[in-house]
């Protein structure tokens, strides 16, 4: 149900220091339901529109206490509203005795202060109030009470309880609410409230949004709600209006504190925008509605005084304000204002004077502290113009010890914020340092078993399939008895620097136990990661164990698996420690990988090509706890020599025993039989054909870039990486990602011609770079998005297709219609990268029949989540033709879309 007419009057009465009034109409509210009643739940369940209609009648009553107090001279929780220095100070109001008088009843004696079981009773009230708010599912409920107690916060000077209420509102009031009146006025509260805490721009936001939900409320039929027989409850019309006014009376309080500071051409579009919403209002309005009426001409009156349009302002505002002598205050005190600006701004001092006087007593005694600081200015600058010092010097010594009170409660806002800041960054440590003990080795400090497991887990069950990688040191027993347990720390130490500089910072180098290590390697082939652990293989055999002891070169082996469908961490991890088992047995030193199509061992390496195959060592027979240390004295009996791998069981058909492999073969059997071979024939056999040797694809398309990932890594790491990618593969380039400024130079310094650097993507690609096949277009949101698309178009332009960038496309300059230059034609895929305008992606799918690569960033506003609200943004949306990549990775966006455009293209 919509505000009800009581609390309504309630309201006005309290806002205007009628308390008396207000509460002879909260004598019977207590009778009477909430006016902001819920429905009720269709679960049969009553309680919880009475305990609604409660807690708004104690917030009522707790207001009017605390205005009761305020009158007086004391806060909510008893304090002197003014610094308690000096003789004839109200000392701290008693609230134990207060909550004594409230139990015991009120005491004999007359020596009583009442004020402190006003005080006492005002707590209990909020407290109640607060409890029935938490305690209610109906978010906007919860919202609209907590903006209310943000107001008796701020009538108390409790500045952080009024902020702490503030904050929490606005975090319930979500775009998914329905328009309804009670959330137009939950809006237009808050703004309120904001305004008084000095944050303009946050308090313009939510009253605009006030106005907008109005307007949505006013065009959808009974969104106001209905009465009994059948009529809307109040005037969508008025509703509008009242939003409108308050909205332009901020816009114009905006521009008349622009005009103080000096800064008339960009306080005119907020009077403009003022003067503009006055009249909607007036044109809006019936004429019964004279108090709105009012309220709309003030804010017209206000405009085109700070417009300049003095004369035509006076008028109206004189009728304004005798209009108001005995309604509104702070109306009446705006009003008042406004007519002294307008005067003094004529050249009418005496009048001026006598309305800035009347306005600035009218917001001292009802305690509006925004028409009170704006009047104490207005009063100075005018006997400043006026040359009588005698009568500026006190206004301005009231307006000085006015900001001096705001700065005191900045400080004490600014001291609060960084104790809460404190404390969080302190627990932030506090849980990074238990989760490293949970998850890290403390030896070689890589992530343990533990993180392991459950990065595996994950990775399996979000559907990947990654490449697992066990690695353990060769004959490591022998090591510690060469250079002891301590040596032998170092060798673990060492061997653990080298697997995570030769992987990517995508994969994850864990230490599983003892002498044994495991990379995972997501979205990774096992012939991609066969490559990348040979080079940790031959870096650790290649690597000078001189220097810590060792009187022999330590080795690793290794054995890889990636995972198929169906897939486990227990069955992959098993895969690829068998396959491990298989390169201790076929001599050590070595990587042997398991076949991600039939499960089996590898028949060759194809890393031989180009390194030679890796030594073969004499095995003893023995499991994989080594005993014996290639080369070393002591001589072992010759063993037989076993291939570095064994042939896979599709070359030799009469081998396959078990597994799935028989069934990718030939069958023994007559392929007419009946079931053995003693059994006849029921046709002669076909002819067998001799076996055609498998023929390679080719590609029409040059093999892709070999990519280095430079974050985590010191630029030498980098330039080696990238001196081992040319000498691999001298056909290709090698692009460096993500590298920062004095990496880059290094790597033009060492080849000069052959680099390409973009410092806008912080990329470089050394080497050829390949004809331009295709094209794509790469559309980006902000202005803080243009790091991301200049990454996608960089790694789009070096895997070989062309590159049209269009910036800046999001923001306001979209909501207008899209640019005619903004959708490039003839191009055939599209990366858009956005943060902040996310639906960006989702509309260009809607408007282009061209593939779509969405590219979510880490840009926006603190409530993006690191760009997590992006991403969901872009995955939810209903456009077709659109795919979405990982946060901020322009560089698969990119190649991506330039896959498609040279396949689009091939012959």
């Amino acid at each position: 149900m919509p505000p009800g007419a009581l609390h309504h009057r309630v309201t006005a009465a309290l806002s205007n220091w009628q308390l008396d009034d207000a509460e002879e109409l909260l004598a019977d509210v207590g009778t009477d339901s909430s006016p902001y009643a819920a429905p009720t739940p269709r679960d049969g369940g009553l309680a919880r529109p009475a305990d609604l209609g409660r807690a708004w009648a104690d917030t009522l009553r707790a207001e009017l206490l605390v205005r009761r107090l305020r009158k007086a001279g004391f806060t909510l929780v008893g304090d002197p509203v003014e610094p308690s220095s000096g003789p004839g100070v109200a000392a701290r109001l008693d609230l134990h005795a207060g909550v004594a008088e409230l139990i015991d009843g009120p005491p004999a004696s007359e020596d009583g202060d009442p004020r402190a079981s006003h005080a006492a009773l005002a707590i209990a009230l909020v407290r109640s109030a607060k409890a029935a708010f938490d305690a209610t599912e109906d978010e906007l409920q919860r919202a609209a009470g907590l903006a209310r107690h943000a107001r008796i916060e701020l009538l108390s000077r409790r500045i952080d309880a009024a902020m702490d209420e503030a904050v929490e509102a606005a975090s319930l009031l979500g775009p998914a609410l329905p328009p309804s009146a009670l959330l137009v006025e939950t809006l237009t509260t808050l703004a309120g409230v904001l305004a008084d805490l000095e944050l303009m721009p946050l308090a313009l936001d939510y009253q605009r949004r006030a106005h907008q939900t109005a307007v949505a409320a006013a065009a959808v039929p009974g969104a106001l709600g209905w009465v009994g027989d059948g009529d809307p409850v109040g005037d969508p019309d008025v509703l509008v209006a009242r939003a409108a006014s308050a909205l332009g009376e901020l816009c114009a309080e905006l521009g008349e504190a622009l005009l103080d500071d000096g800064d008339p051409d960009a306080a005119a579009p907020h009077f403009a925008d003022a003067r503009a919403l006055a009249e909607e209002a007036l044109a809006l309005l019936p004429p019964d509605s004279a108090e709105a009426v009012v309220a709309a001409q003030v804010v017209h009156g206000w405009a085109l005084v700070g417009l300049g349009e003095h004369a035509a302002a006076v008028g109206p505002l004189r009728a304004a304000v005798r209009t108001t002598a005995t309604g509104d205050r702070a109306l009446h005190a705006t009003a008042l204002l406004a007519l002294g600006r307008a005067l003094r701004r004529q050249g009418d001092g005496r009048g001026a004077d006598e309305q800035l006087a009347q306005a600035l007593a009218t917001a001292t005694e009802h305690g509006l502290p925004r028409p009170r600081r704006a009047a104490l200015r207005e009063l100075c600058t005018l006997h400043a113009e006026l040359d009588d010092a005698g009568r500026a010097l006190p206004y301005l010594q009231a307006y000085l010890a006015d900001e001096l009170d705001r700065v005191d409660e900045r400080r004490t806002r600014w001291v609060e914020l960084f104790g809460r800041r404190k404390s969080l960054l302190e627990t932030e440590r506090a849980a990074g340092q238990l989760r490293r003990q949970a998850y890290e080795d403390p030896l070689t400090h890589l992530p343990n078993r533990r993180y392991a497991e459950a990065t595996l887990d994950g990775l399996l069950g979000s559907g990947a399939a990654p490449a697992l990688a066990v690695v353990d040191v060769d004959r490591f027993k022998e090591v510690n008895d060469a250079v002891g347990h301590a040596g032998g720390d170092d060798v673990l130490r060492r061997v653990a620097e080298i697997l995570v500089a030769g992987c990517r910072d995508t994969d994850d180098v864990c230490r599983w136990a003892g002498d044994e290590f495991v990379v995972l390697l997501p979205e990774t082939t096992a012939e991609q990661a066969e490559f990348a652990l040979e080079r940790c293989r031959r870096a650790v055999a290649e690597t000078d164990w001189a220097a810590l002891g060792m009187p022999v070169p330590v080795t690793i082996s290794v054995g890889i698996a990636s995972a198929t469908r169906g897939d486990d961490r227990r069955t992959l991890f098993a895969a690829a420690d068998g396959v491990l088992y298989d390169a201790k047995r076929s001599g050590r030193d070595r990587v042997v990988r398991l076949s991600a199509v039939t499960q089996t061992r590898a028949a060759e390496s194809p890393l031989d090509a180009f390194s030679g195959p890796a030594g073969t060592a004499v095995t003893d027979g023995s499991s994989r706890d080594d005993t014996t240390l290639a080369g070393s004295p002591e001589q072992v009996p010759p063993a037989p020599r076993v291939p570095a791998v064994q042939p896979s069981p599709l070359t030799e058909p009469t081998t396959v025993t078990s597994g799935f492999a028989p069934l990718l073969v030939e069958p023994a059997d007559p392929p007419l039989g009946l079931g053995s071979p003693a059994e006849p024939a029921l046709a002669p056999a076909p002819p067998l054909e001799p076996p055609v040797p498998p023929v390679a694809p080719t590609r029409g398309a040059p093999a892709e870039p070999d990519v280095i990932w430079a974050p985590g890594r010191s630029t030498e790491q980098v330039l080696a990486l990238v001196r081992e990618a040319r000498r691999q593969f001298p056909d290709r380039p090698a692009v460096v990602v993500r590298a920062p400024a004095e990496t880059l130079v290094a790597l033009a310094s060492e080849h000069d011609a052959y680099t390409t650097v973009d410092a806008a993507s912080m990329s470089a690609a050394v080497g050829p770079l390949p004809e331009p096949v295709g094209s794509i277009g790469v559309l980006c949101g902000v202005g803080g998005d243009l790091a991301v698309a200049a990454e996608a178009a960089f790694a789009a332009r070096v895997t070989g297709t062309a590159v049209l960038r269009v910036d800046d496309v999001g923001g306001s300059r979209f909501r207008a219609g899209l640019p005619g230059n903004a959708l490039p034609e003839d191009v055939d895929c599209l990366v858009v990268v956005a943060g902040l305008d996310a639906s960006l992606a989702g509309l260009l799918g809607v408007l282009t029949d061209v593939p779509i690569v969405a590219v979510p960033t880490s840009t926006g506003q603190p409530g993006s989540f690191g760009g997590f609200s992006a991403l969901l943004t872009m995955l939810n949306s209903a456009a077709p033709g659109v795919v979405v990549s990982n946060i901020d990775n322009g560089h698969a966006a990119g190649v991506f879309a330039a896959r498609i455009a040279r396949r689009a293209h091939r012959g």
